[in-house]
């Protein structure tokens, strides 16, 4: 990679910025998609040499215009100079004149005819400007080029640009682009030359730059430049958090249990002089909602891959939703430290599903870093803020607030917690909110550390107290005039939900079908209490609990809800026959006892992966356990005894296995099953016995059948008991 160079890196050597550089790249016709993109050594020394000269014909201009300033001053001074002297020779003039009134009138008209000359010079330059201000038959436009863009500068209406393409074998759409060579033959049918406006783009920059240098009024909605949402996404344990840490220096994955995340974290980190805002979402597959959420209000998405696992699914799950929600993507391949890191199966894994390195003559940036010991971190940052400086991310701080819901819960002592992204406008203590059928009045802010402030700029995630309930994840906030419309608002919002909660479909149905659904109803199902910490994590456990399909039993959350297990959960779950599962919350002593009173299920779980293994083992529960026959031997029937107290009894030899006194036994003849049930007793010559050993011959007894032949053969089994399978 060393004959070539990236267009950020020239643009940082030479000082300018990568739009600055990419626009001077396409006056010269090296054409670059973007700032990754990569140039000949010798386009780079091209591109140096150009930008260098133009820049030191620059400063020889100004010195020239320094130059001539100070050279016309004393020029000046002088026709001041001479000016004043004139003034003074009229003056005496006109005193001669009145020493003499003979024919008063011929001596001040040549003065008139005098003053004329003068004014003349003036009024000429005008005149002579006018024919270079006259407009050209050119026709200025900058690429990209679309149908309309074409037909408004040629005053055109659009379907006459349309029905012309046609006559020349060509079919376009309004907004379809057009190739240059095709503009430039329709120009030269209106005789007009096209010229591309990127030519002239110096010039406009230096005007543009002039004007921006007066100063502007301030407007209501002004735009200002915002920090960058970044979101981490990736498979579970691969780093996400960690590399989070390292970044901002802080222990967030040890508090978590397990180790895993198990909703979103939002935080901000110092980069130097600018800020980044962090988003982490959860790799475990039951969080699909949450990832997806997380890309979808976020700038730049950070795909973390382990380098000693390479792409897994949440990894190619995580691709998917960054790619609909179409943003940049840099990949940080983590856990470079490790001796099974392998960069190239990463490559290969991305590869495979559209993500082409850089390396690799793709667009996007392949990282390697390390949570562990910090490589490489640097330049992700480095990489991030460049991608953001590309992206040209504004707001407008003065607009009504808008925000994201990323998380809500229900806090002990504190009310409803709403975490919030602002997206828009500026959040401040006192705000009237509503968001879907939540509303409230904004009673304090916290930021990411949990410290107080009184106002939130876009791009900053707050935590938001005063709302009247938990709002769901995922919806968008908006500020209200007041509180009273923020709670007409709501209850607008919950009426509705109401009548389509009630609006069911009550379709006919034949009595044949009922049946057929009674009979299927007939599988016993287990219904679930759920309660959880973060109404994220109740969407995610919910789905994944739907998600559990089984023929035999079937899970069903009847009721879930965000804080913690209360009496009225209890209650419910023992008039149902439910179990009460809760995740992340606790659950008072008294709650406990009311529960065993009851006999109420009630399970605590931390980790999402013990949570789903316990509705399975809940689920296996409602299903009667499964027999299965474990063979022990068989045995040969060569003798039969008749004993008057006892019956008959078989003399065998036994084959195979063993043969235990009270195992189950079945008694084939030509391979038909004649009897089924199990040995009574047995005996070794006189002598009762527990078992017989193969090679060994015996007297078998059967409960209850004497109807046996010689060349029966008697086959020996257990019944065990196993878990059955859902």
């Amino acid at each position: 990679m060393s004959d070539r160079i990236r267009v950020y890196e020239l643009a940082r050597e030479l000082g300018l910025s990568n739009k600055e550089l990419m626009a001077i790249l396409e006056r010269e016709g090296y054409g670059v998609t973007n700032h990754a993109s990569s140039l000949d050594v010798e386009v780079g020394d091209l591109i140096r040499d150009m930008v260098i000269a133009d820049r030191q014909r620059e400063e020889e201009a100004k010195k020239k215009k320094i130059g001539a300033k100070t050279a016309a001053a004393p020029s000046a001074r002088a026709a001041k100079s001479a000016a004043k002297d004139a003034k003074s020779a009229k003056a005496a003039k006109a005193a001669s004149g009145k020493a003499a009134p003979a024919k008063p009138g011929k001596k001040p008209a040549p003065a008139v005819k005098e003053d004329k000359p003068e004014a003349g010079p003036t009024t000429e330059k005008p005149a002579d400007e006018k024919p270079a201000e006259a407009p050209l038959t050119e026709l200025h436009l900058k690429t990209p080029i679309t149908v309309r863009d074409l037909a408004e500068g040629l005053g055109k209406k659009p379907h006459e640009l349309i029905s012309l393409m046609m006559t020349m074998n060509i079919f376009g759409a309004i907004n379809q682009v057009l190739e240059i060579e095709l503009v430039e033959k329709i120009c030269e049918r209106h005789n007009v030359k096209f010229v591309r406006e990127s030519r002239e783009k110096p010039a406009e920059r230096s005007s543009k730059d002039k004007v921006d240098e007066t100063p502007k009024a301030p407007r209501a909605h002004e735009q200002v430049p915002r920090p960058p949402v970044v979101v981490f996404m990736g498979h579970v344990d691969h780093g996400k958090t960690s590399l989070q840490d390292y970044i901002r220096h802080t222990h967030v994955t040890s508090g978590e249990a397990g180790g895993i995340t198990q909703h979103i974290g939002a935080s901000v980190a110092v980069v130097g002089d600018k800020t980044i805002t962090f988003l982490d979402t959860p790799g475990h597959e039951a969080f699909t909602a949450m990832r997806a959420r997380g890309a979808n209000a976020t700038d730049i998405a950070v795909l973390v891959v382990a380098a000693n696992d390479g792409v897994m699914p949440q990894t190619v799950e995580a691709i998917n939703h960054a790619k609909a929600a179409d943003v940049p993507i840099v990949v940080a391949m983590n856990k470079m430290d490790l001796p099974a890191a392998d960069p190239e199966k990463v490559l290969r894994g991305l590869s495979e599903h559209g993500i082409m390195s850089e390396d690799w003559g793709g667009q996007v940036a392949v990282i390697p870093v390390s949570a562990l010991t910090g490589q490489g971190v640097n330049d992700l940052l480095e990489r991030i803020l460049l991608e953001a400086e590309m992206l040209d991310l504004t707001a407008e701080p003065k607009a009504p607030f808008e925000g994201l819901v990323l998380e809500a819960k229900m806090e002990s002592g504190m009310g409803p917690l709403a975490g919030v992204l602002v997206r828009n406008g500026t959040l401040r203590v006192g705000d009237s909110l509503i968001c879907g059928q939540v509303y409230g009045r904004v009673r304090a802010l916290m930021d990411s550390q949990g410290k107080r402030i009184p106002k939130a700029l876009p791009s900053t995630p707050v935590r938001i107290m005063g709302l009247s309930g938990v709002p769901e994840a995922g919806d968008i906030i908006r500020v209200c005039a007041n509180e009273r419309e923020a709670k007409a608002l709501a209850d607008e919002a919950a009426q509705q939900a109401r009548h389509e909660s009630l609006a069911v479909d009550r379709t006919s149905i034949s009595l044949d079908e009922m049946f057929n659904q009674l009979s299927k109803d007939e599988k016993p199902e287990l219904a679930i209490i759920i309660k959880a910490d973060v109404r994220g994590s109740l969407e995610a456990i919910v789905e994944a609990i739907s998600k559990l399909k089984s023929d035999r039993v079937s899970a069903r959350v009847i009721h879930s809800g965000v804080g913690e297990v209360t009496e009225n959960d209890v209650v419910l779950a023992a008039a149902s026959n439910a179990i009460i599962l809760g995740f992340h919350v606790r659950a008072m002593p008294g709650i406990n006892r009311l529960a065993k009173q009851k006999g109420v299920d009630l399970r605590l779980c931390s980790i999402i992966y013990d949570l789903l293994q316990q509705v399975e083992d809940a689920m296996r529960g409602q299903l009667q356990p499964e027999s299965r026959e474990t063979p022990l031997g068989s045995a040969e029937i060569i003798q039969i005894f008749e004993i008057s107290k006892a019956g008959k009894i078989c003399g065998c030899r036994v084959t195979s296995g063993v043969i235990r006194v009270n195992s189950k036994a079945k008694v084939y003849r030509d391979k038909e099953l004649i009897y089924h049930g199990h040995v009574a007793s047995l005996k070794h010559f006189k002598n009762d016995v527990r078992e017989i050993k193969s090679g060994l011959e015996c007297g078998i007894r059967l409960d209850n059948f004497e109807d046996f032949e010689v060349h029966d053969i008697i086959e020996a089994f257990d019944l065990v008991q196993v878990a059955p399978q859902l």
